[in-house]
């Protein structure tokens, strides 16, 4: 066989492989990115499946049991809460009125969190503060 010919087909074989992979890494990127909701839009949903859980973490409701913790997570604009089942290692900074992010999917009204799947969010040091004037 021609060495030129050789040369032609490993390189249409190595750019074919390349574009292959690039575009299974686009199609990753993009199916694995998922919005998480809030619990106002998680009540609204109907489809029952599992999705990523968003908002702050509602002031009293934090009880630790033996099997894990239980909280509420509300909307930051505190219009709707959802009570979270969660199992897991906890966060340091995971508070009362932290924002958090937990996957899992909503049984019998309540939002049972997959196992370590808690996110806290921190908060930002670039917020505006209030004058003390």
């Amino acid at each position: 066989m021609d060495p030129r010919r050789k040369r032609k087909i490993r390189l249409i074989v190595a750019l074919s492989a390349a574009v292959l992979l690039a575009s299974a890494l686009i199609y990753t990127s993009f199916n694995a990115a998922t919005e998480a909701k809030t619990p106002s839009q998680l009540l609204e949903a109907s489809d029952g499946g599992r999705s990523k859980l968003t908002g702050e973490v509602v002031e009293g409701s934090v009880r630790r049991e033996d099997d894990g913790l239980r909280f509420a997570i509300r909307d930051r604009e505190g219009a709707s809460s959802v009570p979270v089942d969660y199992s897991g290692v906890v966060p340091d900074p995971f508070r009362e009125g932290r924002e958090v992010i937990v996957t899992g999917g909503m049984q019998s009204g309540t939002f049972v969190a997959e196992r370590d799947s808690l996110v806290t969010k921190c908060p930002s040091k670039f917020t505006k503060q209030e004058d003390p004037a």
